[in-house]
């Protein structure tokens, strides 16, 4: 049903990557022989969120028979590694013996936090690195919209809507199963650029049947072919964003050049016409007779999840908005946090002279995640990883705080950039919820 379409598409979005908090070292040679030491850091917290202090315990079981000694100490930073907090304990285990240490970490402003402990005995040393928040209910940005951000916005589907959609659909029956037709959507979207899409329609003998509709947008330069699900209620529509999968007819660049393409001009940026490549696809579902036009869900993960929030955010034509791990929220406070995009700018901007970090950030400030939030009006759905070092949690949270409409977050504690399988169970319940479909 619902879950399996939603946890198939979800998987493309995201990087898998997962931290564990349980480690084990195996006995060194010589007189311990034979055992091992096993750590586990328990948050004192289901999501790793706080209300004010801190807690952990942290627990060392000793299987050698002699006696480990040696010390825990652990060290709190910020998301852009400044050094907040920081302490150690002196620990000595018995052989054949468990320990449990509990610490607290007071005083903390809100906001997100890093830890690493560290325990370093007779036979063993190691690093369980996590990360916490306090009252990120708090959280906002310090940076506003431009003036002009709704302007640009409604001129640029003014744009849009000057463009001839020329819609093609042509079924592909080889693709077609399960009861499922599949149907190759082709159309023109902003500057008359070709690009493509796949939709999945369940076969149904009542001609008269609407399908609430899932628009699937897609992660970073990911490829979306047509997803088929069984939900009998619901249609399909994967979208490739031009420069993106089936999209490449005119724009056809490196991985590590797309986020950059046209950055210098804020009216040819790339994720302007991607933006209105949504928008496109949106004005395609409500051309179809046999799709029901108040019952559309955007939903992606990582930049995918920023294009749901962004064409919510723009077109009130979208009813529900499920957006993973989006990434571009609070873009000004995302420099020192990570990596990318910024070390694909630098390159970018020098190699165009006159072009400057702070003229690149002026242009951004019209793709930053938050600033399309503060417009969405639909029903909105974020999860994030608490670990994610793309989507960072103080970012995201920004962006959250930035939403009006009714909304849930869905935090994975010990995630990076993807998100939990219960992620996909939870959406597909309040999609059919606010779509009526029992």
């Amino acid at each position: 049903m619902m879950k399996s379409i939603l946890n198939k598409f979800l998987t493309i979005a995201g990087l898998l990557i997962s931290v564990t908090g349980v480690h084990t070292a195996s006995a060194q040679s010589g007189e311990n022989d034979g055992g091992t030491v096993t750590t586990v850091l328990k948050p004192h917290s289901s999501n790793g969120i706080f209300s004010s202090t801190a807690s952990y315990t942290f627990q060392v079981m000793n299987s050698y028979k002699n006696a480990e000694s040696g010390e825990i100490s652990y060290l709190v930073t910020t998301e852009t590694g400044k050094e907040v907090k920081a302490d150690s304990i002196h620990i000595r285990i018995g052989g054949k013996a468990l320990s449990n240490y509990d610490f607290e970490i007071p005083g903390l402003k809100a906001g997100f936090y890093k830890i690493s402990f560290m325990i370093n005995v007779s036979d063993y040393d190691d690093t369980t690195r996590k990360a916490f928040g306090i009252r990120p209910a708090e959280i906002s940005s310090s940076y506003s919209k431009p003036a002009d951000f709704e302007s640009f916005w409604h001129n640029a589907r003014q744009e849009l809507a000057n463009v001839k959609p020329q819609y093609k659909v042509t079924e592909m029956p080889d693709s077609s199963k399960d009861g499922r037709k599949v149907f190759l959507v082709e159309m023109r979207s902003l500057d008359n650029l070709l690009i493509r899409g796949f939709l999945t329609e369940p076969v149904n003998k009542n001609k008269n049947k609407k399908f609430a509709v899932l628009l699937g947008l897609p992660g970073y330069q990911v490829t979306l072919g047509p997803m088929s699900g069984s939900d009998p209620d619901i249609a399909i529509f994967t979208l490739n964003i031009r420069g993106s999968g089936y999209s490449r007819d005119v724009i056809d660049v490196r991985r590590d050049t797309y986020i950059t393409l046209n950055l210098e001009d804020k009216n040819k940026y790339i994720l302007k016409g991607a933006i209105m490549d949504c928008v496109r696809a949106v004005d395609f579902i409500c051309s179809r007779p046999e799709l029901r036009h108040d019952n559309i869900i955007a939903t992606g993960g990582s930049l995918g999840g920023f294009l749901a929030i962004a064409t919510s955010g723009v077109d009130k034509r979208i009813n529900f908005c499920s957006a993973a791990n989006p990434i571009l929220s609070d873009i000004r406070n995302l420099v020192g946090e990570v990596d990318w995009p910024f070390i694909d700018i630098g390159r970018y901007i020098n190699t165009r002279p006159g072009l400057t970090m702070d003229k690149v950030m002026e242009n951004m400030d019209y793709f930053d995640a938050k600033n399309f939030a503060t417009d969405i009006e639909c029903p909105t759905l974020v999860g994030m990883g608490l670990v994610d070092n793309i989507a960072p949690p103080n970012n995201v949270y920004t962006l959250y705080n930035s939403i009006r409409a009714p909304k849930h977050l869905m935090i994975f504690r010990d995630l990076a950039h993807e998100i939990g399988l219960e992620y996909s169970a939870y959406e597909g319940r309040w999609m059919r919820d606010q779509f009526g479909l029992f």
